[in-house]
């Protein structure tokens, strides 16, 4: 048993074989590729060290046993385990087999936006070209290719567009869907999809990469001539511990975790699992306010964040290498866990939980919700502390909680709004989707729910068709339906050029930022650009003063607390949504009406009308739902929500509001990109869907 500073932990009562903390995207920053970071080194020795680099990786022995099989089958499934190399090298293997030949392409798909750029990178520095030629990526809004792309990397959801344009994928010779095992909405639909096209195309191959070994359910959903390969990966020994008795507390938790291994455990970096941003924050606060107490002859602390909401710039910063004298420690979520691997991690704190989107059938919307990590969860984590040497993981729980988890994390099709992936097969023709072949249905109820929501936007008629406009373009716009419905209903009201701001910053996340040492000078900052009606109103306020006054100036964005990258990548989303809506024949004036806040927030409500909310005595709200959209009567608490204190609206008042985001901490369930409205205006954006009833 160890004892570190009041943090009691076990060892597992039975040491864990190695090859079951398993990893996945292993490949981004091997110990292998260390020598690509040294910019002394030759070019001649560089293309030679790259190519003994790649020669010892584990899928090096099997690279023409798989190039047969994928001559051979037409679809594979690749089991690759840690260190395997599976995501960098499977692409190169056909590249230079020559399945671009004839001016085809080769599609890699992932389920992160982070990892897709990050692979798409680390391939192109091997091959030795410039990001965007031969090797490029495209993610929403992030088109890095060109004509001379051959290697694409995408996330699963921009490969199932290109299918809206081109319904067989004739441009490509070969589709890897990597890292299927996280059973996204869109890695299963896209499996799905692929299913019925290879029928019609027997030249196309399909590549199933799995980094765990549940693949059966792969291989049974396509069927005979199916082949399975299993490739061993490259892991140290990982030690687990566990908590000897329950924490009331992980996040604190975590913080003497931390300081109980920087002050016990020899060199080596840190990664902390928690559930999200407001955790992350925390954590960061707490080990500045605390790093005093160490010894001075104590390593420096490197404390670095990593969550989705991030910008691009400083996820990136997570993969530097570690100055002399210095520990990192990376607090991240679970966007770690499967997408990223850090080089230098030795140490892993894994709290036990994850927050994920889960459909709620009573309130008929999605949240986010914190929940229990299952146990491949668990073994991910766990696989990242033993990439360069001997690792521990240090996890938050007993072992007795730890049998108790369950042992996969439901598919997302099964826990998610489907909205937007039913949009998206319709506009592929797919309509009976009872008969749809599937990895894992999702429930009736689901389904039932996301057609009532389409057909009260008018994307959908009586018999569950595409409306034409409407929903024939809100299928080709790449956001969240609701937000689609009020960019395309913006020319009714006049004010296209004001949504297509608001569309672009509600793409982006964390426009304001507030450094740990000067919280109240960001405030102040802030607080120039709020207004009454609320958090979309503001954002097109700092828009507008960032590319009018600020003249898109770096200096000025910081001097007010503003996220610059974010700010930099709005308006490159902007000028994509304008063209989108060009292209959808949509008209946009030249320059921008005088148009009154009223109109601007009668057309937000056009589309976020379900997601209404009436303010108590109490200062909470209560949602409005139920059948008709009714007033819900419900008494067990689930229609109550708060404003998130990141919302300009959490210190004002308003009797009526919609809002775009619903995420659930601890016992409080809290709104964000919230906007005050009038109750009429829900009755004239929704007549069919709002009805007003009598008090008694």
């Amino acid at each position: 048993m160890s004892r570190f500073s009041g943090v009691e932990f076990a060892p597992a009562s039975s040491k864990r074989d190695e090859d079951d903390i398993d990893s996945s995207d292993d490949d981004l920053d091997d110990s292998l590729y260390t020598g690509l970071r040294t910019a002394s080194v030759s070019p001649e020795f560089k293309r030679a060290s790259v190519k003994m680099q790649r020669e010892m990786l584990p899928i090096f022995a099997h690279r023409e046993s798989l190039l047969y099989l994928i001559e051979s089958s037409q679809v594979v499934v690749l089991i690759g385990h840690t260190g395997s190399g599976k995501s960098t090298q499977m692409t190169q293997y056909l590249y230079e087999a020559g399945w671009t030949d004839h001016d085809k392409l080769i599609a890699c798909t992932q389920p992160r936006k982070l990892a897709a750029s990050s692979v798409a990178a680390r391939v192109a520095t091997e091959i030795g070209c410039r990001l965007g030629e031969t090797v490029g990526y495209s993610i929403r809004f992030e088109d890095v290719t060109s004509p001379e792309t051959r290697i694409k990397y995408m996330t699963d959801g921009m490969l199932l567009r290109e299918i809206l344009i081109d319904p067989l994928l004739s441009r490509y010779s070969v589709i890897m869907i990597d890292e299927a095992h996280e059973r996204s909405t869109y890695t299963d639909i896209l499996i799905c999809v692929l299913k019925k096209i290879i029928k019609r195309r027997r030249d196309l191959r399909v590549i199933i990469s799995s980094a765990t070994l549940q693949a059966d359910e792969f291989v049974n959903f396509f069927g005979s001539g199916t082949k399975i390969i299993s490739i061993e990966g490259r892991m140290h020994p990982v030690d687990l511990l566990y908590l000897t008795e329950p924490t009331e507390n992980y996040v604190e938790k975590t913080i003497e975790t931390i300081f109980s291994i920087h002050a016990n455990e020899p060199a080596g970096d840190i990664l902390a699992f928690l559930t999200g941003r407001e955790e992350i924050t925390q954590v960061i606060q707490a080990i500045y306010d605390r790093q005093d107490t160490l010894p001075a002859s104590a390593p420096r602390l490197l404390i670095l964040p990593l969550y989705a909401g991030l910008s691009q710039e400083h996820q990136q910063r997570i993969f530097d290498p570690t100055p002399d004298g210095t520990r990192k420690i990376i607090i991240s979520t679970n966007i770690a866990e499967a997408s990223v691997t850090i080089d230098g991690i030795v140490y892993v704190i894994d709290c036990g939980f994850v927050k994920l989107r889960a459909y709620d059938p009573e309130l008929k919307m999605d949240s986010l919700v914190v929940t229990p990590a299952s146990k491949a969860s668990a073994t991910q984590r766990a696989g990242r502390a033993g990439r360069t040497r001997n690792g521990k993981c240090f996890r938050l729980y007993t072992e007795a909680a730890y049998d108790q988890l369950a042992e996969t994390t439901p598919p997302e099709l099964q826990r998610t709004n489907l909205a937007g992936p039913l949009l998206q097969l319709k506009a592929l023709g797919i309509d009976n989707l009872a008969r749809l072949d599937m990895l894992s249905p999702p429930p009736v109820e689901l389904v039932v729910d996301a057609l009532e929501l389409l057909f009260n936007l008018g994307a959908l008629d009586d018999y569950a068709k595409l409306t034409k406009p409407l929903g024939e373009r809100l299928a080709e716009l790449p956001l969240d339906p609701m937000l689609g419905k009020i960019l395309l209903q913006a020319q009714n009201f006049g004010c296209v050029n004001q949504m297509l701001t608001i569309a672009a910053m509600m793409s982006v996340d964390n426009i304001f930022y507030y450094p740990e040492n000067n919280r109240r000078a960001a405030q102040e900052q802030h607080a120039k650009f709020i207004v009454a009606e609320g958090d979309l109103l503001s954002y097109f306020n700092v828009y507008q003063a960032f590319t009018l006054r600020g003249k898109q100036s770096s200096k000025w964005a910081h001097e007010r607390f503003l996220n610059y990258k974010a700010l930099v990548q709005a308006v490159s989303i902007r000028a994509q949504l304008a063209r989108y809506l060009t292209k959808l024949g949509v008209s946009i004036p030249s320059s921008a009406a005088a148009v009154s806040p009223e109109t601007v927030v009668k057309c937000i409500v056009s589309g976020y009308f379900p997601n209404a909310a009436k303010m108590q005595p109490d200062g909470s709200l209560r949602l409005l739902s139920g059948d008709n959209g009714s007033s819900s009567s419900s008494t067990d608490g689930k229609s109550t929500v708060w404003i998130h204190p990141t919302s300009v609206m959490f210190s004002r008042s308003a009797e009526w509001v919609v809002f775009s985001q619903i995420v659930k901490m601890g016992k409080k369930t809290y709104i964000n990109g919230v906007t005050k409205i009038d109750r009429d205006w829900l009755l004239e954006a929704a007549p069919r869907f709002y009805q007003v009833t009598k008090q008694r």
